[in-house]
C-alpha cells in the first residue's frame, strides 16, 4: 500500500499575500464596524449621510453603509488574491479608489448630503495613506529583477 502526501497548493506570492491580507483587514474592519463599544456612539449610527455620530475606534466616523463597503470590499480582496493579475489589481485599482476618495473628502463639506458614505478629516487621511500603500503594494510586489511583472 503506497500512500500519497496530498499535493500542496502553490505557494502564494508577495501581491497575493498583500491582497490577501488587505482583505482581511477590511473584512475585520466591516465587522468591527458593526460591534458597540469598538464603535462608539453606536446608537447614532444611520445607514448613510454626515449625521451618523458612530466612530470606529472613537476616531473614524463610519455608518451602515461605510461597514458595509469595508465587508464588501474586505471579500472582493480574499476571492480577488488567488491569482497575481488579480490581486495586483485589486491592489492597484482599490487603492486608485482610496485616492480618489480622499480627494473627495477633502473638497467636500462634511456636514454637507454631499457626505454621504460619511467621512471625517482622519478617515481623509486614512484613505490617502490606504491609496499610496496599496497602489505601492501593487506595483511593487509584482516586479522581478528583470523588471517585467510576473504572470501566474
Amino acid at each position: 500500500m503506497t500512500t500519497h502526501a496530498p499535493a500542496s497548493a502553490p505557494a502564494r506570492t508577495a501581491v497575493q499575500q498583500a491582497a490577501l491580507l488587505v482583505g482581511a483587514v477590511f473584512l475585520l474592519v466591516g465587522i468591527l464596524g458593526f460591534i458597540p463599544g469598538v464603535t462608539t456612539h453606536y446608537g447614532s449610527m444611520e445607514f448613510a449621510a454626515h449625521h451618523s455620530g458612530a466612530k470606529l475606534l472613537n476616531i473614524f466616523q463610519v455608518s451602515v453603509l461605510h461597514n458595509i463597503v469595508h465587508l464588501l470590499f474586505g471579500i472582493a480582496g480574499l476571492a480577488l488574491a488567488r491569482t497575481i493579475p488579480t490581486a495586483r489589481n485589486y491592489l492597484v485599482v482599490g487603492g486608485a479608489v482610496y485616492l480618489v476618495l480622499w480627494l473627495y473628502g477633502l473638497i467636500i463639506d462634511v456636514g454637507s448630503n454631499a457626505n454621504f458614505a460619511p467621512v471625517n478629516n482622519a478617515d481623509n487621511w486614512l484613505h490617502f495613506f490606504l491609496g499610496i500603500g496599496m497602489i505601492a503594494a501593487g506595483f511593487f510586489l509584482t516586479r522581478t529583477t528583470s523588471g517585467v511583472g510576473t504572470t501566474r
